[in-house]
């Protein structure tokens, strides 16, 4: 039964019913109204810990990112095996469907310092990279972290947003790359192959999510997606709009690609390890590709926001996942990128295919051609985030 617990994928929601615009309103100001968010400070906003008073903890996270026992779903292993083992009460919420509408959700707290009610959170690199910038975020104590410390995958340590990796604690990662059907055509290595190959014309996808799409052309263009200029972007968007004028590609899309990409009706598209690998459970001629010019590595981050009550038990949880042993009994069930070192030999004695999936556990020669994009200040992600919706037709 492996995949079928997930109908869909924790990077196919980020596109979800708010959608670019949404992201072009809220890209640091309060969605709707037009007014700049609140600006906070560690020292002008200041949070109590009532950890050594009140065991208890809140958690906000995505649908279907939390191990579940197949005989009773109303039982999650790893996070009853904290409760157990730290006698802190968990309060476990899934409700953060779309990191656009979660920020919609909190903004006003954060930005007038008050508390949300939650004491850790799962948002994406990016919206996680705002909340940093907005100083909604608090810093994490590393003394308290030595799992973490310890097992941080080397890949995602130093990311461009958090480069004392104080504030953002990946809880699960995964790729952006190439995908093709087998069944319908022939192998794809490169990005110039996508986008130019006449035998594609028509029969390919993007995504909508510029990060990721644009990305992997400003690579195959040779520039750095973790330290480009306005020019370099220019240049990938332009490569970009000839495939789209020339009918390359089809559409852009969420996730929604993957029903196409299983059919055959699209032969190749830009797309996401997670959903590459369930599709590979059903069609093993479905494959994920890194492109010859690089993939893009994307996390899930552990977040304390301010106010949060509970602080040192938030990062006792935060330590408890990096146990290798937690980590694979977590990777078994939602089959993205694990980010902790020495979790695959415990998740050999899980369930051996899962733990040889390079998707779930990449090789040193695929990470060492992972890059992260960077971290974007507010007038950029609007300038980038414009092009690109106009060039895409969103």
């Amino acid at each position: 039964m492996r995949g079928a617990h997930r109908p869909f994928t924790r990077r196919g929601l980020l596109t979800g019913t708010l959608g670019s615009a949404a992201l072009l309103a809220g890209g640091g100001t309060l969605t709707g109204c037009g007014t700049p968010a609140a600006q906070q400070t560690e020292e002008g906003c200041v949070s109590e810990d009532l950890s050594g008073a009140e065991r208890t903890l809140a958690f906000s996270n995505w649908p279907q990112y939390m191990d579940v026992d197949p005989d009773d779903e109303s039982k999650r292993p790893s996070l009853d095996g904290f409760v157990s083992r730290t006698g802190i009460q968990v309060t476990y919420a899934e409700d953060i469907n779309d990191n656009n509408e979660f920020f919609g959700k909190v903004q006003n707290q954060l930005a007038a310092c008050q508390s949300t009610g939650r004491d850790i959170m799962v948002l994406t690199d990016w919206m996680a990279a705002r909340m940093i910038r907005l100083g909604w975020i608090q810093k994490l104590d590393k003394s308290k972290l030595p799992n973490v410390e310890a097992n941080l995958l080397p890949s995602l340590r130093n990311r461009p947003f958090d480069t004392a990796d104080q504030y953002a604690i990946p809880w699960q990662s995964g790729l952006a790359g190439l995908a093709y059907n087998g069944r319908v055509t022939g192998e794809i290595r490169t990005v110039d192959e996508l986008l130019t190959r006449p035998d594609l014309k028509g029969r390919v996808t993007a995504l909508s999510e510029m990060r990721d799409t644009m990305g992997l052309l400003l690579m195959s263009n040779g520039h750095d997606p973790t330290d480009f200029t306005a020019a370099q972007f220019d240049d990938a968007l332009n490569k970009l709009r000839r495939a789209v004028d020339s009918g390359q590609i089809r559409r852009f899309t969420g996730n929604d690609y993957a029903p196409d990409l299983a059919k055959g009706d699209i032969a190749a598209c830009v797309g996401w390890s997670g959903d590459i690998i369930q599709l590979g459970f059903e069609d093993e001629r479905i494959k994920f590709v890194v492109p010859e010019s690089g993939v893009l590595l994307w996390s899930d981050n552990l977040l304390v926001p301010n106010r949060a009550g509970h602080k040192a038990n938030a990062e006792e949880l935060i330590n408890y996942y990096y146990d290798p042993a937690v980590a694979a009994q977590l990777a078994a069930y939602v089959n993205y990128i694990c980010p902790v070192q020495g979790a695959q030999a415990e998740l050999e004695k899980i369930d051996p295919e899962l733990a040889a999936n390079p998707l779930i556990f990449p090789d040193e020669a695929m990470l060492a051609k992972a890059k992260v994009f960077m971290a974007l200040d507010e007038p950029q992600e609007r300038e980038y985030e414009t092009k690109f919706q106009q060039v895409i037709g969103a």
